[in-house]
């Protein structure tokens, strides 16, 4: 992690590279001092420019021309400014309204909250959901179905998951399921259940008269859960599109990564125990130049799935995170006695 610079150091590297997010121009001594540095001379204000230069956080794309933020310069900006995220909860209002929505299915409720973060931040936005086992049930309701199936929905507190199996039970046989399954594992996670299911001879003995409902239960959560749900939206893809130079260099690699499920799977895998928001600045490999603001979004403590936007290092940091923390918060929120969270947990990682 680079150094904490001193203030007027600090004080230029930030408001430069603030200018370049908005406007993309190259950051000159006479548009920093015009914007932010009022009380030194050009000529200082030139040596402070070489100075970050020679650090490393600016670079010059021109010998004649101004000079733009390094990937260095970036992580500085994100370390240093994104510590206190100020955010607006009725920015996101609908937000809210999507996490109420019980009667909903999870898939749908995932699909709109991503809809929204990309709507508010004009950028393509991901959910990965990879946590389905750490769901709390709250009640199973099978019914048959014709042709030999029947639809399996498991309600949570987040939304309920629907599943068709093979199944030619009758409607007895799913009452019994049912009533079951709710009275023993209400109250526990989707993957205490199938563990149970799966390994307690005891509990195989008393499923008897429904076995194979259960088995075909069984088959169905495997499945759902082995097939991670991808979902990408692509409000704000084509503002990107109208960068130039650089950025839609960049802006280019991020789209490729967008089509690309399994490298976007290995970006929105979170790190162990995270609970906080990260910056990935991709600086090798194909996808060079690409940025990520990512967030878990928990249930009773678990992260059950994260959240990422994309776009080329040059975007709107302090936005985003303003965005997602409004989702994190509204979201955890609701886990404690729907008490809504008062402080925002301002920590904010950095990762390569």
């Amino acid at each position: 992690m680079a150094d904490k610079l001193g203030e007027r150091k600090h004080q230029v590297l930030v408001g430069a590279i603030e200018d370049f997010i908005k406007d993309a121009s190259p950051i000159t001594s006479g548009g920093v001092k015009e914007k932010h540095v009022h009380d030194i001379s050009t000529a200082t204000l030139r040596n402070e420019l070489s100075a970050l230069e020679a650090m490393g956080y600016l670079k010059q794309v021109h010998t004649s021309g101004g000079r733009v933020p390094t990937i260095l310069g970036y992580r500085y900006y994100v370390n240093e400014l994104l510590k206190n995220i100020n955010y607006d909860e009725r920015a996101l209002d609908d937000v809210k309204k999507v996490l109420e929505g019980r009667t909903k299915s999870l898939t749908e409720i995932i699909s709109e909250l991503t809809r929204l973060i990309s709507k508010a931040v004009n950028y393509p936005t991901v959910i990965y959901m990879n946590g389905y086992d750490k769901l709390i049930i709250e009640g199973i309701s099978i019914y048959p179905l014709v042709d030999k199936q029947a639809l399996i929905l498991i309600q949570t507190a987040n939304g309920y998951i629907t599943n068709t199996i093979n199944s030619s039970a009758n409607l007895k046989s799913c009452e019994d399921a049912s009533s079951y399954l709710t009275n023993k594992f209400s109250g526990k996670t989707i993957g205490e259940m199938l563990e149970g299911l799966e390994q307690n001879q005891e509990m195989i003995a008393e499923i008897e008269n429904f076995k194979l409902i259960v088995d075909n239960l069984i088959e169905g959560l495997r499945k759902v859960l082995n097939n991670h749900n991808v979902n990408i939206r692509h409000e704000g893809s084509a503002d990107l599109l109208d960068e130039s130079g650089e950025t839609s260099e960049q802006t280019k690699k991020v789209l490729k990564l967008l089509d690309n499920k399994e490298e976007l799977v290995k970006a929105m895998e979170l790190e162990k125990d995270q609970d906080d928001l990260t910056v990935m600045l991709v600086e090798e490999d194909k996808y060079s130049g690409c940025a990520m603001v990512k967030a878990p979004l928990c249930v009773n403590g678990q992260a059950v799935a994260s959240i990422g936007v994309l776009g080329p290092q040059r975007m709107n940091y302090a936005g985003i995170a303003s965005a997602l923390k409004v989702v994190m918060n509204e979201l955890n929120g609701r886990q404690s006695d729907n008490k809504k969270t008062t402080k925002p947990n301002k920590k904010i990682d950095m990762s390569n």
